[in-house]
């Protein structure tokens, strides 16, 4: 296989209470496209489309590259020399996950044209090793939403030793549990977004999250507004980072008033994600880009879709 063409989901990652563990793919892509160069042409080719084209490194130290080389590494083969081409969709450094889309879309083009050595969960603890946690590759790459946490796996053929990976639990999402991303026209970078949380939280902050973890998986699962209300608050990471992001509380209560359930930071943000019922949907979408435009700051709202399958093989035309 010379030719194949892959398309990644964004993802949106946190949920409020689920710092770190829970994540969900949404209807918005990167497309990636790997053609095999003969070893007469050049190692490296990197083409890239789309509105933030010219941000993203076309050399060695491109991500998707990266991911590319990793997956030979693991495999311990040489990389073929390789034409990538790129169709942005998600936006960067906005909490929508691009840089998962990058790593899982190396790791799943190098499989597919390797004639796929590797199966999905050989993948996906590659991507969560790259990654550095889990909350973005996995639903990138498997789709729907994901509950990942830490288990010992025992394996007595390494001198006894315990080697830590990944369970993944699947979490249902109700069919009227609408996601609506509040995209502005601004970035902030995860390592920034990162410094601002404390180091050491109080036993009353904990509990807190994971009680309002357990409202989050039930509400999704349900579509029952009453627990989603309560399930989205948070004390890990929103009450630090929201002052990162300008017209945070107005953006907030404007969507509550249209309607919506609640509002969080996707990922690290700055985009806001509001869970909404599908009738008030565009109402909320209307009322968040309103508020950020009397803020003087530029947005794109969007009422999406939970995406369930991941990343996948097209037919896209480059």
């Amino acid at each position: 296989m010379s030719t194949v063409s892959i398309a990644v989901p964004a993802t949106t990652a946190n949920l409020g209470p689920g710092f770190d563990c829970i994540g969900a793919a949404l209807s918005l892509y990167n497309e990636f496209q790997f053609t095999q160069l003969t070893s007469t042409e050049t190692a490296l080719k990197i083409n890239v489309t789309g509105a933030e084209a010219k941000r993203v490194q076309t050399d060695e130290s491109n991500l998707l590259y990266q991911a590319f080389l990793q997956f030979y590494q693991h495999i311990e083969k040489t990389p073929p020399p390789v034409e990538i081409d790129i169709k942005l969709g998600v936006p960067l450094a906005r909490g929508l996950g691009s840089s998962a889309t990058a790593i899982v879309g190396g790791l799943v083009g190098a499989n597919l044209l390797t004639g796929e050595p590797l199966r999905q969960v050989e993948l996906m603890q590659l991507a969560i090793q790259m990654e550095g946690h889990p909350d973005n590759v996995v639903p990138a790459l498997l789709g729907g939403c994901r509950l990942a946490a830490t288990g010992l796996n025992f394996e007595p053929q390494r001198h006894r030793e315990h080697r830590e990976e990944w369970e993944i639990c699947n979490i249902p999402w109700h069919w009227n549990v609408v996601p609506v991303v509040a995209i502005p026209d601004f970035e902030l970078s995860t390592l920034e977004a990162r410094k601002v949380l404390p180091s050491e939280y109080s036993r009353g902050d904990a509990i807190f999250n994971t009680a309002h973890l357990g409202f989050l998986l039930r509400g999704l699962e349900t579509g029952r507004g009453d627990w989603l209300r309560v399930a989205m608050q948070d004390k890990i990471h929103q009450p630090y980072r929201k002052s990162l992001i300008p017209g945070y509380d107005a953006v907030y209560s404007a969507a509550l008033s249209a309607g919506a359930y609640g509002v969080v930071i996707s990922g690290a943000g700055p985009t806001l994600l509001a869970l909404v019922d599908s009738e008030k949907a565009e109402r909320v979408c209307q009322a968040m880009q309103s508020v950020w435009q009397q803020e003087e700051i530029k947005s794109e709202v969007k009422a999406l879709k939970v995406d369930f399958q991941g990343a996948r093989r097209t037919d896209v035309e480059f």
